[in-house]
């Protein structure tokens, strides 16, 4: 099985939690759009820009969730 790795999304400006939006997941804020999507797909192979034109949201924005997500990964204990 694959070690999962974890994101704190706490310090990142363009993210929120809210309990009635995605079950509570990290989302862009003021979106319904789960931030861990962006970064799936980025793992995944798909570009920035078109995970931007794919999602429709502002490639700024989905460059800054991808940078942030990559110096605040947290490795799950096995």
């Amino acid at each position: 099985m694959a070690v999962m790795e974890q994101i704190d999304w706490s310090e990142c400006p363009l993210v929120e939690v809210k309990a009635g939006v995605q079950s509570g997941a990290p989302v862009l804020r003021g979106t319904r759009m789960p931030v861990n999507v962006i970064v799936d797909n980025f793992d995944y192979g798909v570009s920035a820009v078109e995970i931007a034109e794919q999602f429709e949201i502002p490639a700024e924005q989905v460059e800054v969730i991808l940078t942030y997500a990559k110096s605040h990964r947290i490795a799950h204990p096995v």
